[in-house]
């Protein structure tokens, strides 16, 4: 009798356990967004993917940027030191959106009076089993105390349902709230994310490839049109990849890609004349005027394998749609 009673109480204590446990996996399923004192962290199904750093900085972005297999698949610096690190272009800050020439002020570099992007207020930040939810409003001001325009930004990071990738889409209304708004004709922008060093195309541990939608090949690739562009190489003996994916009604879709041989990757809409050699400095000049907005929607694809082995043709048909 004894024994069954003790064995009774076991079964009970076990069950509680189980019960915890399960509970406890069941509250880290989905995409957590924990706001913290200077950055949102995003977590999916119970593991980091990245955090929204959004204080006392020169423009919000997001670092690390964990793909597949848990591997961080952007740059460590300037935000962390760690070996075998070239310490260029301070700005490549992981992901970010930032241009060089807005009414005149350059927004891209850190360099001597620059203009940053400055945290407002989030009008929401919600977790959720399919999908997490940032949306933000921000100032960007000139060196000078200027403020040149604003803009509100919405952040989806997706519970993909699958181990092999990851998804996030990052779409952006930039208002002329304080008078005309040009974005003025430099290669220096836009949508842009610095990759990890392995995955560059060239460079002393670089091992990359980059493709983009219309077959043209690695650094062939600068100064092209195409629907989206795809960036991979090995992380920590992993072949993962970045793709980004430029939406149809984004204007002057197909945009440019400012991709290069050691890492960085942005899709600029604004580069014209870089990118296609044109005498005209001011070709790709983008007019907003006064009151109104202008829209710009991409995603994130982070995948295993390059981009045949990812499918990225075929993700992207599925975004457009």
């Amino acid at each position: 009798m004894r024994f069954g009673i003790g064995f009774s109480l076991l079964a009970l204590v076990s069950t509680a356990r189980s019960a915890d446990v399960n509970s406890t996996a069941a509250a880290k399923q989905g995409v957590q967004l924990t706001q913290l004192a200077d950055r949102v962290r995003v977590e999916i199904n119970g593991q980091l993917f990245t955090e929204y750093i959004f204080k006392d900085v020169p423009r919000p972005y997001c670092y690390p940027l964990m793909g597949p297999g848990e591997v961080a698949m952007t740059r460590n610096w300037p935000m962390k030191n760690t070996p075998n690190e070239e310490h260029d272009h301070q700005h490549h800050r992981s992901l970010w959106f930032a241009h060089g020439s807005v009414n005149g002020h350059d927004f891209w570099s850190e360099q001597k009076a620059f203009g940053k992007t400055v945290h407002e207020d989030f009008l929401e930040v919600k977790s959720g089993k399919e999908a997490g939810v940032i949306r933000e409003r921000n100032k960007w001001v000139a060196a000078d105390g200027t403020v040149v325009c604003t803009d509100e930004r919405t952040l989806r990071f997706f519970n993909p349902g699958s181990a092999n990738e990851r998804v996030m889409d990052f779409d952006i209304t930039l208002n002329a709230s304080n008078g005309e708004l040009t974005f003025g004709d430099t290669k220096e922008g836009t949508m842009a994310v610095r990759l990890a060093e392995t995955m560059r195309l060239k460079g002393k541990v670089g091992h990359g490839r980059i493709v983009n939608s219309v077959g043209v090949r690695d650094d062939q690739t600068w100064g092209k049109r195409a629907d989206w562009c795809d960036y991979s190489g090995p992380v920590d003996g992993k072949t993962v990849g970045i793709a980004i994916f430029d939406h149809p009604q984004n204007p002057r879709h197909p945009t440019w890609w400012h991709v290069r041989d050691y890492g960085l990757f942005a899709a600029n809409p604004f580069g014209q004349h870089d990118f296609e050699s044109l005498p005209n400095k001011t070709a790709g000049n983008l007019i907003v005027p006064a009151g109104k907005s202008v829209t710009f929607r991409y995603r994130f694809y982070l995948h295993e394998g390059d981009d045949q082995q990812a499918k990225v043709a075929e993700k992207y048909q599925q975004y457009v749609k």
